[in-house]
């Protein structure tokens, strides 16, 4: 048996038994929400979304693979094993010296498991995709409230910063960000250092204009948000963190800062229009009324009536950046060359496309399965949110 091919069934049935701790902590977590649901707010609504559920489902497997990936994978994803060049899935190793014996999913021209590389690649996307995604709606919300508040020429010239990014091809600004003529320039440094500091202002501005009127709460919270920010501010943007704690790869900088900058104008419009809607609404008066200050209002009053649309397109942004960094790792840009990122495993797979189909078959399913789960949950979480 040890010299044989497994056959489908059994590549199947070890693929989903490599993949326990995923099933374990899935199971877990719908026992969670279903248990809670009447106070999980739109998250516990979502569970009344066939759709939801299952781009919900796709998008928690994906995020546990990741978690749990140096418990799934096989085989080391940058090592090479054995002289064969893409062998078929299930082929036994010719000597396994005590790991796993075969190729699940069979293994790329340089004898690289591909299972465990489509593995490994989740971790890859799901660290970079939703926190810079995250970051790109600090700086988008962080900007769009005054310009959809104030209107004026406020609104005018940051509308023109915005729209200005925007003229440009998207794959084409990214692909000319993260080249490594680029990368050796200050512009990288410069882009970490103007939209890093997005995040400590709105922070500040969220617990200053909640907790005015508590000023021992308030400097608590906002001495810590900057103690912390400038901390992560100061090894992420400048790589001076003295403790090492915060730092990135040149690379992974590069492509991150990109994403931000990419994604952060659009996100300044979305929530330029919601503003603009709402602010009119009888809500705001009541609180000009009170005498309340425009970014408590802004952030306490406007923001969290505008959470649905924004929920939602934070899910199909995250599947964006996901498809933008797959395109990067594809040709070879803002990634180490031996990174298992499902970008890089598909264009080295694609090269022999037309003898052996599973090198890039793999992580070209992997992606987009994770993908259209995040427009499924997208789906369901507006679909949800328009019962409000």
């Amino acid at each position: 048996m040890e010299n044989e091919l497994l056959s489908w069934g059994q590549i199947f049935a070890s693929a989903m038994w490599q993949f326990t701790p995923v099933w374990g902590a899935l199971a877990l977590t719908f026992a969670v929400l279903i248990v809670l649901k009447n106070r999980l707010g739109l998250l516990g609504k979502l569970m009344d979304s066939p759709v939801g559920i299952f781009g919900l489902g796709i998008v928690l497997f994906w995020v546990f693979t990741a978690i749990f990936a140096d418990f799934i994978i096989t085989m080391d994803p940058i090592a090479q094993f054995g002289r064969v060049k893409n062998p078929p899935p299930g082929t036994p190793l010719v000597d396994p010296a005590g790991g796993y014996e075969y190729f699940l999913f069979g293994a790329d021209h340089l004898a690289r498991d591909v299972f465990s590389r489509m593995v490994m690649g989740a971790r890859s996307v799901l660290i970079i995709a939703p926190a810079a995604t995250a970051f790109a709606f600090m700086v988008g919300v962080t900007l769009g409230l005054p310009a959809g508040y104030y209107g004026g020429k406020l609104d005018t010239a940051l509308s023109f910063i915005a729209n200005l990014v925007l003229a440009f091809p998207v794959i084409l600004l990214f692909y000319l960000l993260v080249t490594p003529e680029i990368r050796l320039t200050a512009i990288p440094t410069a882009l970490a250092a103007t939209l890093f500091l997005f995040p400590i202002i709105f922070f500040v501005t969220l617990f200053q204009t909640r907790f005015y009127t508590n000023p021992s709460k308030r400097n608590l919270y906002v001495g810590i948000t900057l103690v912390i920010g400038l901390w992560a501010y100061a090894g992420l943007a400048f790589n001076a963190d003295p403790l090492g704690i915060w730092s990135m790869e040149p690379n992974l900088l590069n492509v991150f800062v990109s994403v931000v900058f990419v994604n952060a104008p659009t996100v300044f419009r979305i929530v330029r229009g919601i503003v603009m809607d709402l602010k009119s609404r009888d809500y705001v008066a009541a609180g000009q009324t009170r005498g309340e200050g425009a970014w408590y209002i802004m952030l306490w009053e406007i923001l969290p009536n505008a959470r649905g649309p924004l929920i939602v397109d934070f899910c199909l942004r995250i599947g964006y950046t996901t498809i933008l960094l797959g395109t990067l790792g594809f040709f070879g840009l803002g990634v180490s060359p031996e990174s298992p990122d499902w970008g890089s495993t598909i264009d080295d797979g694609r090269k022999l496309l037309t003898l052996f189909v599973h090198p890039a078959l793999v992580p070209a399913l992997a992606l987009m399965s994770l993908v259209l789960g995040l427009n499924l949950l997208a789906d369901g979480l507006r679909e949800e949110s328009l019962k409000d």
